[in-house]
């Protein structure tokens, strides 16, 4: 090893110990905030008689948060949802957002401001060449009681924009594809590509957007058949989030979707992983020489993604293996203590823009694979 090297490797000890002290300083503050009486959330008030210890004396960093059970989505279905929102901002305006519901009762998330802190610092992340200041935006996604184009239209605004949003029900295109009905399917995503490219070539002056993979994919392809491109419409910069976010596929939207690196294109991409319950994680630089990689690094300490091992949620697995996503949620609107996400993938190791884990290869979970419908995403 190469003293540069040696350098290296101990400026980003340094980084990981001071990130693991500030988590570990959230997560008291936050635990203190959610279970006393002055501030608490009502739900985890009623569920502290449950427990086998006291949370506001015996969770003093984020290790101890494994005393705390699994947190359990059902808890999340059906109301009443005021029980979530804690005692000190009882007074604020409160917005609900929606995952899931495809069948039953979908998971409610109360927020108050917690969209709009994930998405201004995901903005702080954006390259101000392909996402410029001002610039009006696209929201190429799910509409409805949901999280994501809410976000979008704040971190435009945010950006001193413009947002123009559309129609887009994801639980319809659920039914649609397990019904087997392929025809209305197809119409109904044409309906969706139309209300894009009806915005796009109105004179809006449109230079970003947020869109999932399939309908990027969709959309630029409705573009070339109409004789012209993504990058002819006036895009630079586009933000996506999905489940079909490989490297294979980032290749193909690179090279065949955006006519070829930004440097060549003049279009950006930068993949993202997130929901309702966590909010936004980051992607590495994706890069041509790294193979199209993509690892996603949590916004710690406000959230924590962890690879842990399929039999024992409470063990990391090491750097490169496989294991499920867990996730923990800490902010002072919402307290999740380590749930299990439907996705699993690659420990990767920190370093020095997220000096904290990360992970890679994010796919559903192969226990539930099959019983996955993917729709829109």
């Amino acid at each position: 090893m190469s003293q540069t090297d040696q350098a290296t490797s101990a400026e980003l000890e340094t980084l990981q110990k001071e990130a693991r002290e500030r988590l570990d300083a959230h997560t008291r503050e936050t635990v203190k905030w959610h279970f006393s009486e002055e501030t608490g959330c009502p739900f985890w008030l009623e569920k502290k008689s449950e427990l086998n210890f006291d949370p506001l004396t015996e969770v003093q960093c984020y290790d101890d948060l494994k005393k705390f059970p699994l947190f359990e989505d059902e808890w999340l279905r059906g109301g009443p949802v005021r029980r979530w929102v804690p005692k000190a901002l009882s007074d604020k305006p409160t917005y609900v957002f929606e995952t899931g519901g495809t069948t039953g009762i979908p998971k409610s998330r109360v927020v108050i401001d917690d969209f709009k802190i994930d998405y201004e610092l995901f903005s702080d992340t954006l390259p101000d060449k392909y996402f410029p200041k001002g610039a009006n935006w696209l929201m190429l996604g799910p509409s409805g009681p949901r999280r994501l184009r809410l976000a979008v239209e704040h971190l435009c605004q945010h950006r001193g924009g413009i947002c123009f949003c559309l129609d887009l029900d994801p639980r319809w295109v659920v039914k649609l594809i397990k019904k087997g009905w392929m025809e209305h399917l197809e119409a109904y995503k044409q309906h969706t590509i139309d209300q894009a490219i009806t915005i796009l070539t109105a004179g809006h002056d449109i230079k970003c957007m947020f869109a999932t993979p399939k309908l990027l994919d969709s959309l630029a392809l409705a573009l070339e058949d109409r004789g012209t491109s993504l990058p002819e419409t006036g895009i630079t910069g586009i933000f996506s989030g999905g489940t079909e976010f490989t490297p294979q596929w980032t290749r193909y939207a690179v090279e065949e979707l955006l006519g070829g690196p930004p440097e060549e294109s003049g279009v950006y991409m930068t993949p993202t992983y997130g929901n309702t319950l966590m909010g936004l994680a980051c992607s590495k630089p994706v890069t041509a020489a790294d193979g199209y990689k993509i690892s996603y690094y949590a916004p710690q300490p406000r959230a924590v993604t962890e690879v842990v091992d399929f039999d024992d949620p409470n063990q990391l697995v090491g750097y490169g293996e496989t294991g499920r996503v867990k996730l923990t949620t800490l902010t002072q609107e919402f307290f999740v203590p380590g749930f299990l996400e439907r996705d699993e993938g690659e420990r990767e190791p920190p370093f020095d823009t997220y000096p904290w884990d990360g992970v890679s290869g994010v796919r559903p979970f192969h226990g539930f694979a099959s019983s996955t419908t993917v729709g829109v995403y």
